[in-house]
């Protein structure tokens, strides 16, 4: 039935809705994520949803960070988007913070890291592919 909640979607298929007060958080460490990350993140607080999941041709996520969370400088193999819903984040080096409603696109092979604001972060990753993480 279209606009089923998370159902792969076809060219032809509608819509696919998806309500993250109603979807769970995930078991991390069945992700192809760095495990000392998956780790770092797990005893900090932080966590992710994962939303589309190759539907429509997008890969996405919904992340919610503590204050003061560091991600590491990384980089991943395909371009990304990062949406601020709420919070900020510095990105590290001589980057910008950016607030509620910024964005940044990042190429794929990009370095970079970030710490999650005084109130935390909530943001979204929109991909058009599965990306791969490494570790700088």
């Amino acid at each position: 039935m279209p606009g089923e909640q998370g159902r792969p979607m076809s060219a032809t298929d509608g819509p696919v809705f998806f309500h993250v007060d109603e979807m769970p958080w995930p078991d991390e460490s069945t992700t192809n994520a760095p495990r000392e990350l998956v780790e770092e993140a797990k005893r900090k607080g932080a966590r992710r949803k994962f939303l589309a999941r190759g539907e429509g041709g997008f890969h996405s996520q919904y992340s919610v960070f503590p204050p003061g969370y560091t991600v590491p400088p990384h980089s991943h193999d395909h371009d990304e988007m990062i949406v601020l819903l709420a919070g900020s984040c510095s990105l590290l080096g001589d980057g910008p913070t950016l607030v509620a409603q910024d964005s940044m696109v990042l190429r794929g092979g990009h370095e970079y890291g970030f710490t999650a604001g005084p109130e935390g972060m909530t943001f979204l990753t929109i991909r058009t592919a599965p990306a791969e993480t490494r570790l700088a």
